[in-house]
């Protein structure tokens, strides 16, 4: 057995060439510190570490668990960040919506941003550790705050990113104003048919009613009010959801911008808040 055999068996079970030696590569460096540079110089593992790699592939595939959730952790934005089934993974889309963050942050030179529906924290935290700015990540789990916590701490940046618990705006002050207001909301319809990996995903972070935009809805009609002027709205949307959001924000918001991910889908939308 090696490990051409092991990504087979993962192939053979359903899952994409690519994706399979993607979770194989995760596998390698989550349990045995084993990089491509170890590949390239031609280091082997152990017969004991290929039949550990095999007996933990042949348990994802039994129980459909994410290799991200079996290893703890997901790469984002050039960082490990921890997760568990309390979070979210964090995904490449969110990476189009932290990165386009940034630049707007460090180009205004913002200091202030609120980070709704935080789950893990890796956007609070890798805004926090790119930019000047502040950032205050707010969930309604409390099971997702404290990875957070575990990941501003592990950054060690405890300072720049502080979470909150929260249900969107009810435990902000209305004395406190942000610059920035960014958002990847839970926004697929109830009833959608998701694969078993998905589901293993907490359910309060993926589901959203009123077709996917109820909290669309709810954070543009308070945003207003806690965003300094000249400040911005960011979120992250799911398929055939952006125009939709954009019009909602004409209502409080200009300069209206759709961006779109790696694969060409409308990914973000971004306005700017002018009293």
């Amino acid at each position: 057995m090696n490990i051409q055999t092991i990504i087979k068996t993962l192939i053979d079970s359903g899952i994409e060439k690519n994706e399979a030696e993607c979770e194989i590569k995760l596998l390698l460096e989550g349990f045995f510190n084993y990089t491509e540079k170890d590949k390239i110089q031609g280091k082997l593992l152990s017969e004991a570490d290929i039949q550990k790699l095999f007996n933990v592939v042949e348990m994802r595939i039994k129980n459909k668990m994410p290799v991200q959730y079996i290893i703890g952790k997901a790469w984002f934005m050039g960082e490990y960040f921890k997760v568990t089934p309390d979070v979210l993974i964090p995904r490449d889309e969110t990476e189009i919506l932290v990165k386009n963050a940034i630049d707007i942050i460090n180009t205004s030179k913002f200091k202030s941003v609120l980070d709704i529906g935080t789950g893990s924290g890796c956007i609070a935290c890798t805004i926090a550790k790119q930019t000047g700015a502040t950032v205050l990540g707010t969930d309604i789990s409390s099971d997702a705050l404290r990875i957070a916590l575990d990941n501003v701490t592990a950054l060690g940046i405890n300072n720049r990113a502080v979470f909150r618990k929260s249900n969107l705006f009810d435990k902000i002050r209305f004395d406190e104003k942000f610059d920035l207001i960014i958002s990847n909301p839970p926004y697929i319809p109830i009833g959608t048919e998701l694969q078993e990996e998905v589901l293993k995903e907490p359910k309060i972070a993926l589901f959203a009613d009123e077709n996917g935009l109820e909290f669309y809805k709810r954070i543009i009609d308070k945003a207003p009010q806690y965003l300094n002027n000249n400040g911005y709205l960011m979120f992250e949307v799911g398929i055939n959801q952006a125009e939709v959001v954009r019009d909602m924000m004409t209502k409080y918001f200009n300069e209206l911008n759709i961006i779109k991910d790696f694969a060409g889908i409308d990914r973000v939308v971004a306005g700017k808040f002018i009293k």
